[in-house]
């Protein structure tokens, strides 16, 4: 499992577009978010450097907090 801590994200609108841009980025990864902790857990992803990309593009800065 990978944490990603996504300071930017801050309401409902926010959520859907990470979990919209993480899906893309990981089709078959399990996608939960803490908007109160602004924390996405990815589960079944195999490439962090992929998932904080796409983090990226959809205008959102992510930083992985698991190693």
């Amino acid at each position: 499992m990978m944490v990603f801590r996504v300071p930017d994200m801050s309401c409902g609108g926010c959520v859907r577009a990470v979990q919209a841009a993480l899906h893309a980025a990981a089709p078959g990864a399990e996608v939960r978010v803490d908007l109160q902790r602004r924390e996405v857990s990815v589960m079944g992803a195999p490439d962090a450097d992929c998932l904080a990309r796409a983090l990226r593009d959809a205008g959102f800065a992510g930083e992985r907090l698991d190693a």
